[in-house]
């Protein structure tokens, strides 16, 4: 597949001395620090309050969450409420979640929005501003699959919106490959309607499938991209990473916030930690601060 031609795009950083307006007037929460609570899965197992406030030591700020048990409606094994109240009492918060919506991509309507209202349940409770479609199944990765996706990923965003959530799909690395000369990402961004339907863009899996630049994503649907997860890709094996150990540059690569329509940033490692995932979100923390932070 031919890789598109872009506008170049002025620099995201602002200079300290001579800020612009959009600069001045950026959402505060863009230059927050955020986590997707996943990375941490181990230690949120073991012990969520101290794993929260070791995070917050790190100068993490706001967290996406995951794994909400809708039959109990809980996260974390506590009720929406309490979570809550636990962040709020370490002046943390959650903004988005990770939701199962994959097990519903070939539900009826009725089932569909059920699970949904659950998630817009749980989420409204919590605080958050949005519930993510995080991934698609192995098997469900074809032509058939993904015109299923956009049809559930319309159902759920026409609800979300009416309920007053955001609704985004985060991608992988298997949207841009082609099936059928068919893009699947194109795909989605062109069968969805761009005020009900948000795009979670990973950097790693743009990065890694080497279609587009993380700048050049955003040139698909400018202003789109209200949540990003930041990521780095080992420059050997091209595995999970810690911030600026990998081979992304983000000081080179990364995107105008405004231009892509950020609202909020989370820093993600799905695994292979130098040492464990604790560490890894600390060095991670400690790049991210000294180098990207200027970016926003």
């Amino acid at each position: 597949m031919k890789r598109r031609t872009f506008v170049k795009l002025g620099s995201a950083a602002c200079a300290a001395s001579l800020l612009p307006f959009s600069c001045m007037n950026r959402n505060q929460s863009t230059t927050k620090m955020g986590l997707q609570l996943y990375t941490v899965r181990d230690a949120m197992q073991r012990d969520v309050l101290g794993t929260l406030k070791a995070l917050k030591v790190m100068g993490y700020t706001n967290f996406e969450s995951y794994g909400y048990d809708a039959l109990n409606k809980t996260y974390y094994g506590m009720t929406p409420e309490q979570f809550k109240n636990m962040l709020e009492d370490l002046e943390l918060s959650t903004d988005s979640g990770h939701y199962g919506f994959a097990d519903y991509l070939w539900s009826s309507r009725e089932e569909l929005l059920a699970y949904t209202d659950a998630c817009i349940e749980g989420a409204s409770r919590l605080g958050d501003e949005f519930i993510v479609w995080p991934i698609v199944r192995e098997a469900d990765r074809n032509l058939e699959g993904f015109k299923k996706l956009t049809e559930q990923l319309s159902i759920i965003g026409e609800r979300a919106s009416a309920a007053g959530m955001g609704f985004a799909y985060h991608n992988f690395g298997y949207e841009f490959e082609p099936y059928e000369e068919f893009m699947p990402y194109q795909y989605i961004i062109e069968q969805t309607d761009p005020s009900q339907v948000k795009l979670e863009v990973d950097f790693y899996w743009v990065a890694r499938a080497g279609v587009y630049t993380p700048k050049e994503i955003i040139e698909l649907a400018p202003g789109r991209f209200p949540l990003w997860h930041i990521k780095d890709m080992d420059k050997v094996t091209r595995d999970y990473t810690e911030l600026g150990n990998g081979s992304i540059d983000y000081k080179r690569l990364m995107p105008d916030p405004d231009r892509a329509g950020l609202k909020y940033h989370y820093i993600e490692q799905g695994g292979n930690f130098a040492q464990d995932s604790m560490s890894s979100v600390a060095q991670s923390a400690q790049y991210f601060n000294n180098e990207l932070t200027p970016l926003f």
